[in-house]
């Protein structure tokens, strides 16, 4: 699932597959950028901001695009078939001498100029794995509505972005209270404690190829509540819940983390 980690990712590989060189493709699939030309314009830097990607283009021209649930940018050597998924799902088509890479089922997909990138990522709080991270404003912002349950605080871009529903249900057991607590009502540590575990998860999950919130080295193991309803708690053997917070699922131990519960779903 794309959050910040695997979109820091998706940058990285995009800067250094594009980042100062002359784009000889370049196709936008879009009905209104389907007239954009930017072949013979060198790509300058692919830039993550939260679960945003910014490809700046020289000429002062932002690409920006999001992944949300399922979109995915891939690269692969010039002249060689992508295998990102069925052609007619490739949204965007950047490529070079040496590499080329395709967006598949990319939800948002704009040109821009760079001067006015503030207009689509201006809103977002401190980004973990950015430049611009800052916790003392990211726990500012998480406690701005005091009345606000802490998942919808945590998935919330305005209070830190790049937090998705994987590591909103991972951070809250990690500081053992429920996705449904009021943020009003955490201890005084506890959202100094969020912020700093964010910025460390997201960082150590930036440089693997899977993802990891526990410290268990086995198998089967790599989170501790997401995905594990009606599993033992890694800690405590309580199985696991899942319920609807939003319009999301959320995963939460009803051992290790206190706080009001969801209303339970059927466990898998």
């Amino acid at each position: 699932m794309p959050e910040g980690d695997t979109v820091w990712q998706a940058a990285r590989r995009l800067d250094e597959a594009l980042a100062g060189r002359v784009l000889t493709r370049a196709d936008l699939r879009v009905p209104r950028l389907a007239t954009a030309d930017l072949t013979g314009r060198a790509v300058l830097d692919v830039t993550p901001r939260g679960k945003h990607l910014l490809a700046r283009i020289e000429g002062g021209l932002t690409l920006h695009s999001h992944l949300r649930m399922d979109g995915a940018w891939t690269v692969c050597p010039t002249g060689r078939r992508p295998r990102g998924g069925p052609e007619h799902q490739i949204r965007a088509v950047l490529g070079n001498a040496e590499r080329t890479a395709y967006g598949y089922r990319l939800p948002v997909l704009e040109l821009l100029r760079t001067t006015e990138e503030d207009r689509v990522v201006g809103h977002l709080g401190p980004d973990p794995l950015g430049p611009d991270w800052d916790p003392a404003e990211a726990v500012r912002r998480l406690l701005a509505d005091p009345a606000r349950p802490l998942g919808e605080a945590l998935l919330d871009q305005r209070s830190l972005a790049g937090i998705g529903n994987v590591y909103k249900s991972e951070l809250a057991f990690l500081a053992a209270v429920t996705p449904w607590l009021p943020v009003g009502e955490l201890a005084p540590d506890v959202p100094a404690r969020l912020a700093a575990t964010a910025h460390r998860l997201l960082a150590a999950n930036r440089d693997r190829p899977d993802r990891r919130t526990t410290t268990s080295g086995r198998p089967g193991t790599p989170l501790y509540v997401y995905g594990r309803a009606g599993r033992p708690c890694l800690r405590c053997g309580t199985p696991v819940r899942r319920a609807e917070l939003g319009e999301r699922v959320t995963y939460w131990c009803p051992g290790c983390q206190h706080g009001p519960d969801g209303v339970s779903a059927p466990i898998d």
